[in-house]
């Protein structure tokens, strides 16, 4: 298990501050060398994240302070490794989840953090359901737990999660409504849903009319004052799994008091003895104070989705390969709505 004794050179975006997405800068620096348990990952897909468009805002909970590397989730191949690390990961190809530092050429993350990602799988492909795999997958069948033959919503089914969420869905047997612009819902009909569009006023009577009954689950990244009308969707025994407050992704000052709003409301939705349940789906749910848990869950979750990737049963929806060097514009182009599935980020041709 000889280590890696030279330093590699790495390309890297840096988020400066409250910026446009062409106030990104570019640097270059040497990398040292990895230490125990480390390995050196040579980027060959990474992505755009409702995350990252959090953070350039300065209202993603817990981001690091400005100045830093963003990149939420990162696809590469193993051209390092420190003290500790089997030298046969060299030149195999992993999945790995950062939170920041993936928009870069180069990086290092822990071994123990990889997942390998099947041969016959293209980086870009895996790219896509990283994170957005994961967390499709856990809010499915670890928060939800939704079942063959239920009926679900999820809000913005032709984003990187909703998208996903649909397909798994429909694998399982499970009815699924998803809201879009009308642009998109010929692509989200392809999928496997019923569209709705989401600028309808009347929007939710329509899901309603869909679903007179009631939906078993809601998957709702909006937030705000709409939310209540997600819970209002709910059928006696149902769930609303809020992931994200897109709602108030632009209203000025911090993020976390929207935040701390949204888990109170959910909090007392929970607390009604209706039978429905409401909670907030945490990606990092677990991760400090059980970190061999996380990782392990983290793990065999991912490697289901990457599974149904290499079958087919899952087709990743990639919106647009963007260069490294211009991540301004992937992140403008995520930012602007008008994508159907994932901007990736690719190394330089």
């Amino acid at each position: 298990m000889n280590a890696t004794t030279t330093t590699t050179r790495a390309t890297e975006i840096v988020l400066p501050g409250v910026v446009e997405p062409d106030g990104l800068h570019v640097q270059v620096r040497d990398l040292p060398a990895p230490s125990q348990g480390q390995v050196v990952l040579r980027m060959d897909a990474t992505g755009v994240s409702f995350a990252e468009q959090q953070m350039r805002l300065g209202k993603y909970y817990d981001q690091p302070a400005f100045p830093f590397v963003p990149g939420y989730d990162v696809v590469g191949t193993v051209v390092g490794t420190g003290p500790g690390v089997d030298r046969d990961l060299r030149g195999h190809r992993f999945a790995v989840v950062t939170k920041v530092g993936g928009w870069a050429s180069h990086l290092i993350v822990e071994a123990a953090d990889l997942v390998p990602v099947p041969d016959g799988v293209d980086a870009a492909a895996a790219e896509t359901v990283v994170v957005n795999g994961v967390t499709a997958w856990q809010m499915m069948y670890r928060t939800a737990k939704v079942e063959r033959g239920d009926t679900i919503v999820v809000l913005g089914a032709n984003g990187g999660v909703g998208s996903t969420l649909v397909q798994l869905a429909r694998h399982a047997g499970i009815k699924v409504i998803g809201t879009a612009s009308a642009r998109h819902h010929d692509a989200v009909r392809e999928l496997g849903a019923i569209p709705v569009d989401y600028r309808d006023p009347t929007m939710y009577a329509r899901i309603r009319e869909l679903a007179p009954e009631g939906v078993h689950a809601v998957f709702d990244h909006v937030g705000g004052p709409a939310l209540h009308d997600s819970w209002k969707l709910l059928r006696s025994g149902g769930a609303l799994v809020n992931y994200g407050s897109a709602a108030t992704k632009d209203e000025p000052g911090s993020g976390t008091l929207p935040v701390l709003k949204l888990f109170g409301q959910l909090m007392v939705w929970n607390a009604l003895p209706n039978g429905k349940r409401a909670g907030f789906y945490n990606f990092w749910a677990g991760k400090r104070f059980r970190p061999a848990s996380f990782r392990a869950r983290l793990a065999a979750d991912l490697t289901q989705v990457l599974e149904l990737v290499e079958a087919g049963v899952l087709k990743p929806q990639i919106a647009a390969r963007i260069p490294l060097s211009e991540a301004g514009a992937a992140l403008a182009l995520a930012e602007s709505r008008t994508v159907l599935g994932k901007v990736v980020i690719v190394p330089e041709p």
